[in-house]
């Protein structure tokens, strides 16, 4: 007689395209108020467009922007960025 096979579970489409989450990473900068206040702008202007923006979301989405772009312009773009001192800023009293 033969043996009883074990039947294997059903997995379900849902399980099946189920994707990992990416691993999230916390930092902090600083830059200048000038670009700070950018951020805000660049919010409003996607509101007035019909799309809501977190901060992280307008970084990430410049980040893909700059990996896109060529060699040529991705240095142009960077030289237009003058270096800051990093580190906390002291202060203002």
């Amino acid at each position: 007689m033969a043996k009883p096979v074990a039947a294997k579970p059903v997995v379900s489409s849902v399980e099946a395209t189920k994707v990992k989450k990416a691993k999230l990473v916390r930092d902090s900068f600083t830059m200048p108020k000038d670009e700070y206040a950018a951020i805000d702008s660049l919010k409003v202007r996607a509101g007035k467009l019909g799309q809501s923006v977190k901060k992280s979301e307008l970084l990430r989405a410049g980040i893909k922007a700059l990996v896109a772009m060529s060699d040529i312009a991705y240095k142009a773009a960077l030289s237009n960025v003058p270096a800051i001192k990093t580190g906390r800023p002291k202060d203002a009293k």
